[in-house]
């Protein structure tokens, strides 16, 4: 019976236990995507914590992919000290560390994308904040060649592994959605075809990095969304990365539209709240011959550790409380169970706008008392 805190090996990625920082965006880097000292310090402090993998905030492969200010950046060489420098203090505070490669496509806007935003098709959805273009052939395949460097330099510089953003309504997810895919080449229309820009994606990523470097996915297993990604076209996609050799799935779900079925929600304020993707991921789990990260609502040390012992599920995800305490699975693994201080109130988040960087308002506010 598989424990929390054990042990695993991902494609030779060694991990101390089974504990996920899930990838979440912190507001910690210079205009351009360049990492900065606070943001290294952050991850360092995820690895002194205990966190067996930290996936790190979502970085742009091509400036057009940009959707937030202080988003990371991987398109360019010219970051490599610090990247390095990065990789480097995580490893030497006993952590292993995963860059996560993102194009925001349709969910960004021209000021931010420094042109007309690229989506699939030019369509007018809730979560778009204006209508994009649509991709060309020839974009489609610049993107592509970009993930694969994006990959390059992040295996160059320290990174235990890369994991595909595919999920949340950003370029991969937006192709493999009816609702935000109206194309009719080979690029839209049937799942398979849907599917086709993932695939094509992984494969480059593959043949850049090679065989034994571990190459992960972040999958919505639904979009929560009339007229969007529904189950069974994600378990066709989660199966076919399966038998291409994909090192692991992380299943999330939700766009920015799907309201109180968002991929952040808030008020889990309760352990029948939490773990609001388990039974989605348990459905991928049974499609796709490869180890399962679930994320969503992890509060409770009893739940995560049935997610792993009983429901069948390889690795538990988190973010949010990691923010508020990112020496967690520390506590957890000495005997403190008390569920996370994360209040789920998403505040954390505004100060990442305003102040360069995410932090625990709550807990800040209980501190200058």
């Amino acid at each position: 019976m598989n424990t929390l805190f054990e042990n695993t090996t991902i494609n030779g990625m060694n991990l101390r236990n089974r504990i996920v920082r899930s990838a979440t965006w912190e507001g910690m880097c210079a205009p351009d995507g360049r990492p900065t000292a606070k943001l290294m310090n952050l991850y360092r402090q995820l690895a002194l914590g205990g966190v067996g993998l930290i996936i790190t905030g979502y970085a742009f492969v091509r400036p057009e992919g940009k959707q937030l200010p202080g988003k990371m950046g991987i398109h360019t060489d010219d970051f490599a000290e610090e990247y390095r420098q990065m990789t480097n203090g995580v490893h030497a505070a006993g952590g292993a560390i995963a860059l996560q490669l993102v194009h925001a496509g349709g969910q960004t806007d021209s000021v931010t994308a420094g042109r007309q935003p690229l989506a699939p098709s030019a369509v007018q959805v809730e979560q778009f904040p204006e209508i994009p273009a649509e991709l060309t052939f020839a974009q489609i395949q610049e993107i592509i060649t970009a993930f694969g460097e994006g990959a390059r330099r992040a295996r160059e510089w320290g990174f235990d592994a890369v994991q595909l953003h595919g999920a949340h309504g950003y370029l991969i997810n937006q192709f493999l959605s009816p609702l935000t895919n109206r194309r009719t080449d080979e690029y839209g229309g049937t799942i398979e075809n849907r599917s086709r820009f993932l695939i094509e994606v992984y494969q480059k990523v593959r043949e850049t990095v090679g065989e034994k470097y571990p190459v992960l996915i972040k999958l919505n297993a639904s979009d929560n969304l009339e007229g969007g990604l529904a189950t069974q076209d994600a378990l066709y996609a989660a199966r076919i990365l399966a038998e291409l050799g994909i090192d692991a799935i992380e299943v999330s779900a939700g766009t920015p539209a799907s309201g109180e079925r968002s991929p952040v929600r808030s008020k889990i304020n309760k352990p029948d709240k939490e773990a609001y993707n388990l039974d989605l991921a348990r459905r991928i789990k049974n499609a796709a011959s490869c180890p399962v990260m679930v994320v969503g609502g992890m509060r409770s040390h009893d739940i995560a550790e049935k997610a792993v012992a009983e429901d069948g599920l390889d690795y538990i995800s988190m973010a949010r409380p990691l923010i508020r305490e990112p020496n967690l699975p520390n506590r957890w693994r000495d005997g403190d169970r008390r569920p996370a201080t994360c209040i789920s109130c998403n505040g954390c988040f505004a100060p990442g706008i305003k102040e360069g960087g995410i932090y625990c308002v709550v807990e800040k506010k209980e501190q200058d008392k």
